[in-house]
């Protein structure tokens, strides 16, 4: 475990690691498919530790490169808070799918402003669930954390210290 006060957030960095360690990191996936103990526990207790010494307002990425779902729900408690109706938010901030799912209609989000969330308090429920390193099944949702390996200095911070926890080592790194 990482001893410093905080971890870094070298964006570029990251974004390098992960072109760099895609064979590693699928490998990493398939070992966690058969690891035997508590990965549950460790990764929520990664989180924990990781989370607290890492500024997300001093990255803003998720703001910068995510799709955001909305429920309607969101929309109308938004649109209440901005003072205006459903269809005028929807008309400026958001699109809706043939299906009816709405989502953020720009990225970066409307709502980041120097990497901070103007609506924190009525933030979408994927924006207070992300990087979702909190919740149980981690096993089952560990190929779409890895998808934000690049983008998150948390998930990126985490899946190196559950390579060591592990005792994961690369085989065969021509082959990873």
């Amino acid at each position: 475990m990482n001893n410093s006060s905080s971890y870094p957030i070298d964006l570029d960095f990251i974004a390098t690691e992960s072109a760099d360690r895609v064979l590693e990191n699928e490998q990493f996936r398939r070992f966690l498919g058969t690891y035997i103990g508590n990965l549950d526990a460790i990764v929520q207790e990664l989180n924990l530790q990781i989370s607290a010494k890492v500024d997300c307002t001093a990255c803003g990425n998720c703001c910068r490169s995510l799709m955001i779902n909305v429920t309607r729900q969101e929309a109308n408690q938004l649109a209440d808070r901005l003072g205006c109706s459903f269809s005028a938010l929807k008309e400026t901030h958001l699109e809706e799918s043939m299906g009816g799912q709405l989502i953020i209609n720009t990225i970066p989000c409307h709502f980041l402003k120097d990497n901070k969330c103007t609506v924190y308090e009525d933030r979408f429920a994927e924006c207070r669930e992300f990087p979702g390193l909190h919740r149980n099944g981690f096993r089952d949702r560990i190929f779409s954390t890895l998808m934000h390996y690049g983008r998150c200095p948390i998930v990126y911070h985490l899946i190196e210290e559950l390579k060591g926890i592990t005792n994961f080592t690369v085989q065969n790194k021509e082959h990873a």
